[in-house]
């Protein structure tokens, strides 16, 4: 039986990632890794999760949810647009990760072409049998294909406190809790990493969780 390990917000804490990993065992064939998002920015390795990212995904079957971070970082790296807003919200350690470099367009965030493929491969939602993988939520009502890409990336409250059924069971990032918030149809997998709290992994159907110490 496939198993699944959704992996919540890194936000650059690298060694939590490594640490977590290490408690996990995956089935190379078998096995499905889902990170919900968040990879990037606040914390002080954004670059190198990524890079670990990508070694994983050579490794295993990865499946990997864009976050309202990467949304930014895309929106301000290749449209110039939200610059204030991704400021604002810790992008100034992944820019300075990368690094500016001068072009013939002006400066530009120095990122490799592989982790610019990562970034604009970066799925809206991951969906299996029983469960329903996104970074912040749904709003309720809409069904999952029509749901919008800021709803996916930012809601907040009118998910997570509405009793609302998706027919599957949601688990979502973006909101952080000091423990794992679950409930009949939800379960939120952000425990707040970059803010001093830990990295958390669900496993599937087990439901069962690690957390980095």
């Amino acid at each position: 039986m496939e198993k699944i390990f959704a992996i919540g917000d890194i936000h650059g804490c690298i060694s939590y990632l490594r640490d977590l990993i290490a408690l996990l065992d995956i089935d190379e064939e078998q096995d499905r890794i889902v990170f919900i998002g968040d990879y990037i920015d606040r914390g002080p390795d954004p670059c190198e999760v990524v890079d670990l990212i990508l070694e994983l995904k050579s490794k295993y079957r990865v499946s990997c949810l864009i976050g309202n971070h990467e949304q930014m970082f895309l929106d301000y790296h290749c449209h110039n647009s939200n610059r204030e807003l991704y400021f604002l919200n810790g992008g100034t350690t992944t820019i300075g990760c990368y690094g500016i470099i001068d072009t013939p367009g002006g400066k530009k965030i120095n990122v490799p072409e592989d982790h610019m493929e990562f970034y604009r491969s970066l799925l809206p939602y991951y969906e299996t049998e029983e469960y329903i993988f996104v970074h912040a939520g749904m709003r309720p009502g809409i069904p999952l294909e029509k749901q919008s890409m800021v709803d996916l990336t930012w809601i907040r409250g009118e998910f997570i406190y509405s009793k609302y059924d998706f027919g599957k069971r949601v688990v979502f990032g973006h909101t952080h809790f000091s423990k794992p918030y679950i409930d009949p149809y939800k379960i939120g997998i952000d425990t707040g990493a970059v803010y001093g709290g830990r990295l958390t992994c669900l496993e599937l159907p087990a439901i069962k969780f690690y957390q980095t110490p």
